[in-house]
């Protein structure tokens, strides 16, 4: 073990404080099969059996535990120093993201509680911390087999199988303390207008005091904004008086300061809209086609967790090389770390959650989704990386058991209220309830047949969809009267599989390998011009970027290395899509 501080950067680039603390690094750690430990009074101990080191998963080989196995319940500890000065303001205690149900204990006393694995959520302890030494005690309880708890890819099984991997349980991200004054700043909403050259904002203040907020563009005062006697909720719009536009490939990014009383926090946005225009879909009014890969966000070594913030640059580094200009983020939400990278770099990505493992049937599933995709559409709005937000992914009916339409339906519409700035697919691949964008996952491995099908929405206005007998793409009459024409994308296909070196009969893929690499490429060209050359197809997402445990159907490996000379796929994806101007 060490004592060493792993992911020290901030956590939040969108909202950072001078004054905080990186709490990662060596804590007392407990696994509590039985859920007996809140009777045994763990909430209290003085110590715990073991360590592990934090944010990393009790899974991971990085966490020092590297236990496999299913874990009901953990526990974590350790001790924190607060000064009598840090008292005199307000302590807040963060959590990156902690994988199920996480009750936080500050000397004994329960202090928090967050259900859901994905997102980050944070709280007020003040009231519960004395100069001097406080203990942090973290129960956190999962169980992936429970048909009301969304697990995304983590497996159901003991061991990973198919496209199902390692589970994560407990501490993934990144914990920290922010010391702020009593009056302080809690969030900001940004709605950037191109058009006007100007950004609008509503900013929720705890207190009362003095607003201000500065627009700098490379250093240069661009923007302000002055509010004398500033409480509660404050809305506004600041003008730009320099015009930098978020693009494609170049992410022009605006910096945020922003003052209350004593208290003042850093952040960004980039100057972009989005708009949908008959089959085209517009970034700052310019056509632009989605040339998407399927991130997982998988890591050896740290499971959910990159083990460094450079892996998390490397991931959109080795895309951009093999030609992609952005990525589904799969069955995971991404930490905002990486998200602030997409942003700067002009990286195209989809907002999901990780829907896997929720029985879409049951009365109760809208309470294992709607409260944390919820959080997630909140927590990223001012990413202008996110292009979109896609709340489910493949729900297929089951074991007799249809979904319940009418939950596709209801977070849909919640998520059109929380963001109405950006497209919304309800489910991607299947079954249809609602959506702004009609997509299907098509894994037809034939470049012909495959060309043939979706020509077909050209020459007759017929998409070719596996799944008609549950949706229907022409004759809808509640999709085609609410959103004035059916807008759509190819969100998966490909999933060519291709193990380096002598073939893996045990390696899970799809379709029939290739037997060379030649044979590889030349279908991986077929498949992707179909739809570049598609007139009335706006994007496409292709599985996958790099392999994952026993999934091998990547460009590049699981230690993100290339299979095959990338600048060859780079020439393919990058090439010019019938669609764009």
């Amino acid at each position: 073990m060490t004592n060493s501080i792993p992911r020290a950067e901030h956590p939040n680039p969108q909202f950072e404080r001078e004054s905080w603390l990186n709490l990662n690094g060596e804590w007392e750690f407990e696994i509590d099969n039985s859920v007996s430990g809140r009777e045994r009074g763990l909430q209290n101990a003085e110590h715990l059996s073991s360590k592990i080191i934090v944010p990393f998963c009790p899974e991971s080989r990085l966490s020092g535990v590297e236990n496999t196995d299913f874990m009901n319940c953990v526990w974590y500890r350790r001790d924190i120093e607060i000064s009598e000065s840090e008292l005199e303001g307000i302590v807040i205690l963060h959590f990156g993201a902690v994988d199920y149900d996480a009750t936080v204990y500050i000397n004994g006393e329960e202090a928090m509680h967050h259900k859901g694995g994905y997102v980050s959520f944070a709280g007020d302890i003040t009231k519960f911390l004395k100069a001097g030494k406080n203990s942090i005690a973290v129960e956190a309880r999962d169980d992936v087999r429970n048909p009301l708890i969304p697990r995304g890819k983590q497996s159901e099984r003991l061991h990973s199988h198919d496209c199902d991997y390692t589970r994560t349980t407990g501490i993934w991200q990144t914990v920290w303390v922010e010391f702020v004054p009593k009056s302080y700043i809690k969030s900001i909403k940004l709605f950037p207008n191109p058009e006007s050259s100007s950004v609008a904002f509503s900013c929720e203040l705890c207190g009362s005091g003095e607003l201000g907020i500065d627009v700098l563009y490379e250093g240069k005062l661009v923007g302000r904004y002055d509010c004398k006697n500033a409480a509660g909720c404050v809305s506004g719009d600041m003008k730009l008086i320099e015009k930098h536009l978020w693009e494609v490939g170049c992410g022009r990014l605006y910096n945020l300061v922003i003052t209350f009383g004593g208290d003042t926090v850093k952040s960004y946005f980039g100057l972009r809209d989005i708009r949908l225009d008959g089959f085209k879909y517009l970034i700052n009014g310019k056509s632009v086609f989605q040339r998407l890969v399927l991130d997982q966000g998988f890591y050896r070594d740290g499971i959910y967790t990159a083990p460094d913030e450079s892996d998390l640059i490397k991931d959109i580094e080795i895309s951009l090389a093999a030609g992609f200009n952005g990525a589904r983020l799969h069955q995971k939400v991404f930490e905002q770390r990486f998200l602030y990278h997409c942003d700067r770099m002009g990286y195209l990505v989809w907002g999901e959650y990780p829907n896997w493992g929720l029985d879409y049937s049951a009365p109760d599933a809208i309470y294992g989704i709607l409260p944390e995709w919820c959080e997630e559409v909140e927590r990223d709005f001012n990413h202008p990386s996110i292009i979109g937000w896609c709340p489910f992914n493949e729900t297929w009916d089951y074991d007799g058991r249809q979904q319940r339409d009418e939950l596709l339906e209801t977070v849909y519409k919640i998520t059109k209220q929380l963001d109405s700035t950006r497209p919304c697919i309800d489910t991607s691949g299947n079954f249809h309830v609602m959506s702004d964008i009609f997509d299907v996952h098509d894994y037809e491995q034939d470049p012909k047949i495959f060309k043939e099908n979706y020509d077909k929405l050209v020459s007759d206005g017929t998409l070719f969809d596996r799944h008609d007998s549950r949706q229907k793409y022409a004759g809808e009459p509640t999709f085609v009267s609410e959103y004035g024409g059916i807008k759509w994308v190819v969100s998966e296909y490909g999933g060519i599989k291709w193990v380096v070196g002598e073939q893996d009969e045990n390696a899970w893929g799809y379709g029939n390998a290739p037997r060379t690499e030649n044979e590889f490429i030349e279908r991986y060209r077929g498949l992707t011009e179909a739809l570049l050359g598609n007139e009335l197809m706006f994007g496409f997402c292709y599985t996958q970027l790099y392999d994952i445990e026993q999934e091998q159907n990547g460009l590049y490996t699981y230690d993100r290395e290339p299979k095959f000379d990338m600048t060859v796929f780079h020439g393919i994806n990058s090439a010019k899509a019938a669609i764009e101007e």
